[in-house]
């Protein structure tokens, strides 16, 4: 029952089990930019020469940028627009590289109704791989 066509749950619509999901494959550009907009050039993202000498044997994506997908389900599907940010737990598994397609899933963990807060667990896959996982609550609107 949306308000003014921007809220998708009330708190009194969450139950343990919901789930949502988005999809996005992480290209050059989502890179550069993530590295323009926050200001983290660390060569490990952006100079292919470099990487390549690492751990990592070339380029991966920024951690953050895999977490931003996270924020994205959290903001438009699960609880939605009107909720807000309160915290986020997250562990970094495995690299995330350009052309990978990552699925960022978002599941209802509790509901608090007397503080109108969500807990969800948030999980990022490549393929079948975990490359990050964590927690996040959530303070979301109520009807009245």
């Amino acid at each position: 029952m949306p308000v003014s066509g921007f809220v998708k749950y009330f708190v009194e619509d969450l139950a343990p089990g919901q789930t949502a999901y988005l999809k996005k494959t992480v290209s050059e550009k989502d890179i550069t930019c993530f590295a323009e907009v926050t200001g983290d050039a660390n060569p490990l993202h952006l100079d292919e020469e470099y990487a390549a000498t690492t751990m990592f044997k070339g380029r991966i994506a920024h951690g953050m940028l895999t977490a931003g997908i996270i924020s994205a389900v959290l903001g438009t599907e699960l609880p939605g627009p009107g909720a807000i940010y309160m915290s986020q737990n997250l562990k970094f598994r495995a690299p995330v590289r350009i052309g990978d397609t990552v699925t960022a899933r978002v599941t209802v963990e509790d509901v608090i109704m007397e503080k109108k807060r969500v807990k969800l667990h948030c999980v990022c896959t490549v393929d079948d791989d975990v490359v990050m996982e964590g927690d996040a609550l959530m303070m979301v609107p109520a009807r009245g």
